[in-house]
């Protein structure tokens, strides 16, 4: 790209760029004047020309900020992020971002009018877990800018989103889960073999449901925990990878659990063949009927219906989840290896999470360093 400077008058500047040809051939050009020395006018120019570059509209002050959030989704967040992820952004966005700051050039968004769009939605009545994620996205956006040379800041920086408290986790007592584990049994319930597999292993919801014949060992007894089933706004249930690499691990399984699948892969063979033609097979361990990846909500209300009947009313399925890592710690497992099993990105976020259920773990600590003192 070619640019040129032409001094109009005291201080004022004519930048030229050439934007291309038309479809005679004839040269295309942008002007633009602007006020200050002439070092200023070759770094606005130098500023044009690295735009036109990189496919930005010459004028990147006239760019608004709703305009750059469906860049920054086109072109960053759709190729590298999951469905899920990328429903959540825009609903955010179309919502609640863009309705109050998408009008604001970008180069022109301040740190006050995130903090006052932030504030608003705290009055609002949004979480602020809910918050903090429309502070990711903006953030986002912009550090996107900023790695495109757009901006010269990242407002959202100067600005504190609403501290999240995590909640002390509660898991459920061991007998409320047996009898949970029970009922689904004598009631012979298709997914009482999912639950099981839950509760002994501490998977989550998808990664359940996205195990495949291929992933399990049952001669072992190891699965691979490689993909998760989601329910997707706009393509229905889907299966993608895990979320994160740590997410992808083996799950060390024990004799009972074991016997568990073997039964279930045994009932679902005859199911197959009863349906014969019917059955679509996705190579699924917990399919839906007819062998298609089943609604994880599915799954959910019939944790949900069990527990109810249990006066557990309160009760998630995720908690099976806490409950196998918390009965786990109690029992004199180590932090770092209920993290691997657990799939934890690291075991900082287990300890964040359970290490209140470590028992007398303070104590022992205390003990030891005072030990030390004594025989030093």
């Amino acid at each position: 790209m070619n640019g040129s400077i032409r001094k109009r008058g005291k201080n004022t500047w004519e930048l030229t760029v050439e934007v291309g040809r038309d479809a005679g051939g004839k040269r295309l050009r942008k002007f633009t004047n602007v006020k200050g020395t002439k070092a200023q006018a070759e770094k606005k120019l130098r500023e044009l020309l690295t735009s036109l570059d990189k496919g930005m509209p010459v004028s990147t002050d006239k760019i608004s900020f709703g305009q750059w959030l469906s860049k920054w989704m086109a072109e960053y967040i759709i190729p590298n992020k999951r469905q899920r992820t990328i429903e959540r952004y825009e609903g955010l966005i179309n919502k609640h971002i863009a309705p109050e700051l998408g009008h604001i050039g970008l180069i022109k968004l301040t740190p006050s009018e995130i903090r006052t769009l932030e504030t608003k939605l705290i009055g609002k009545g949004m979480a602020p877990k809910g918050v903090e994620l429309v502070h990711t996205v903006i953030s986002g956006a912009l550090k996107f800018a900023l790695q495109e040379e757009v901006v010269w800041r990242n407002s959202a920086k100067s600005v504190t989103p609403p501290q999240v408290i995590r909640k002390e986790v509660e898991p459920p007592e061991i007998a409320k889960v047996k009898e949970i584990l029970r009922l689904a049994e004598e009631e012979h319930h298709p997914l009482y073999p999912c639950l099981y597999l839950m509760a002994y292993t501490g998977l989550r919801r998808g990664e359940a449901l996205g195990l495949r014949f291929q992933d399990l060992n049952l001669e072992t007894g190891i699965i691979s925990v490689v993909r998760t089933v989601v329910r997707s706004l706009h393509k229905g249930v889907i299966i993608e990878p895990t979320k994160t690499t740590y997410s992808r691990r083996n799950v060390d399984l024990d004799d009972g659990t074991v016997a568990v699948l073997r039964a279930h892969l045994g009932n679902q063979l005859l199911h197959r063949l009863e349906l014969d033609g019917l059955y679509d097979d996705n190579g699924l361990v917990f399919p839906d009927p007819l062998g298609k990846p089943l609604n994880p909500m599915t799954l959910t209300r019939t944790f949900q219906t069990y527990a109810t009947r249990l006066g557990l009313t309160s009760a998630k399925l995720h908690d099976l989840r806490h409950f196998h890592a918390s009965v786990m710690l109690q029992h004199g497992q180590t932090l770092l290896l209920v993290s691997k099993r657990l799939g934890h990105a690291s075991i900082a976020t287990t300890g964040d999470i359970y290490g209140h259920l470590l028992p007398g773990w303070q104590k022992e600590a205390a003990n030891a360093f005072a030990k030390a003192m004594r025989e030093g």
